[in-house]
């Protein structure tokens, strides 16, 4: 589509016209996970904001490479580590293979480039050697630190460098030569899980592994910005994301990103979702009670901006919007495709394209669904109108990653493997009695299927059932 895209940029604090460094393609840089724990509804909202972001700039013919990094060396990992005996590379390796799988259910597209922390160790030395030889970074008894003094523009970012929660909160050592200087390298005893480089043996600070997998895996030196986007969740505007800008204008003389963008907290019973406070609500959990396109259809009717509230009660109310959405694809069922209905496409990518207005994109998609069941009790046997529908959910399926499962698997969702099996050899055996003309056993085997919760709804492909 023609139409501009417009994004909020956290550093300008007002929605901008998105213009990318190189026409029609799109550099992504977001902040994933310390793997030391199964993702959290705070992973899952970030992750499905920047797979909207990610699916919106592809359905406006953007190339995207998006990249999410895994932090697999971390206080967090190695503390895991020696409370459970386990290596640290079978705890980060159970965490990401973890991770994926709740991401792969929650729909959310491959990206581009996994950096690794530890697999990228040379890079974020390289980057510290050249701070060091620049007189931009100094050496204390416990690491290496970066010198805010030498970057003017630090604070920019967020723009609370010398407020309350100044860096002096986050990483205190009074020989710092100012409170604001961060730690680019913690020096560790060899006894200590590290590695050992020119500089000394230890493990890297926080904020470096991001600043130095961009300038590896994204940045292009020759423009005013190493990449178009950096996203990450609104906690990490401060200290991390401006750490690792002024990292980056430090070492290379350029600038991070173009535009910043943050998504907001989940909050759990009134509370914003911290481990502290016993509230992390594990997505694993969310997935054993609900088909992950569900949690992800729930976390879309908040705006990516606003905290989002969790709330079962509202969970199970977006599980019935989305339920009509396939009530109506199972009347489409097994039908070619047409053409994607216009006036709801414009109206999609209006929404979308405006900061990634979801809740009023899943309003004009309430209405059109409203709008195809009227008109399919009217004209049962348009099939015009049917491909259209088709069509239409598969546009939806593209931008919004909601709608591309089987209608009938969606609603099968949650039932065991061995409850499957006997439904479907109950299935089987009405067939049979049907074939024979044993009409009192074939109602007899559809009754003993509805005092199960089951529904049949026999078609030209066979016998198809959901779960009520």
């Amino acid at each position: 589509m023609a139409t501009k895209i417009y994004l909020f940029d956290s550093v300008q604090k007002e929605k901008v016209v998105f213009t990318p460094q190189i026409d029609g393609k799109v550099t992504i840089y977001v902040c994933g996970p310390t793997v030391y724990d199964d993702a959290h509804l705070g992973h899952a909202r970030s992750a499905i904001v920047f797979d909207l972001l990610h699916r919106v700039l592809k359905q406006n013919n953007y190339e995207v490479t998006m990249v999410k990094n895994f932090t697999d060396v971390d206080d967090k990992i190695i503390n895991r580590s020696k409370q459970s005996g386990d290596s640290i590379e079978s705890i980060t390796s159970f965490y990401i293979d973890s991770y994926k799988k709740d991401m792969d259910s929650l729909n959310i597209l491959p990206n581009s480039i996994e950096p690794k922390a530890t697999q990228n160790i040379d890079a974020m030395v390289q980057m510290i050697e050249k701070l060091l030889k620049e007189d931009k970074a100094y050496i204390l008894k416990d690491g290496i630190y970066l010198d805010t003094s030498k970057d003017d523009s630090y604070g920019d970012i967020s723009h609370r460098a010398s407020d309350e929660n100044s860096q002096a909160r986050v990483e205190s050592n009074q020989d710092k030569k100012d409170q604001k200087d961060f730690a680019l390298w913690k020096f560790f005893p060899k006894s200590e899980i590290g590695f050992d480089v020119t500089f000394g043996y230890g493990r890297p600070g926080w904020h470096i592994e991001c600043s130095a997998m961009i300038d590896k895996h994204l940045a292009d030196h020759s423009l005013p910005y190493a990449i178009d986007i950096h996203g990450g969740g609104a906690d990490l505007l401060f200290p991390h994301h401006e750490n690792e800008a002024c990292q980056t204008r430090c070492c290379t003389s350029q600038e991070l990103a173009k535009y910043w963008l943050h998504n907001g907290f989940v909050n759990i019973n009134g509370q914003k979702m911290s481990k502290s406070l016993g509230n992390s609500f594990f997505l694993k959990d969310a997935l054993q009670n609900y088909n992950g396109e569900v949690i992800r259809f729930y976390m879309l009717t908040t705006h990516y901006r606003s905290d989002f509230s969790f709330s079962e009660d509202d969970l199970i109310s977006s599980k019935k919007r989305l339920d009509k959405l396939y009530r109506v694809k199972k009347i489409v069922y097994g039908l070619g495709s047409g053409k994607v209905n216009k006036e709801l496409e414009k109206n999609l990518f209006e929404a979308l394209n405006d900061d990634m207005n979801t809740s009023k994109a899943l309003a004009a998609l309430d209405e059109y669904i409203s709008k195809v069941n009227d008109q399919l009790t009217k004209e049962p046997k348009n099939k015009n109108l049917k491909k259209e529908i088709v069509a239409t959910f598969e546009f939806i399926s593209d931008i919004l990653g909601i709608g591309g499962q089987d209608c009938f698997e969606y609603f099968q969702f949650g039932i065991s493997k061995d409850t499957k099996d006997k439904i479907e050899q109950l299935i089987l055996d009405r067939a049979e009695a049907k074939k024979a003309k044993d009409f009192d056993l074939s109602d007899k085997i559809r009754d003993e299927l509805t005092n199960m919760g089951v529904s049949l709804m026999d078609s030209p492909n066979g016998t198809l059932w959901e779960k009520n």
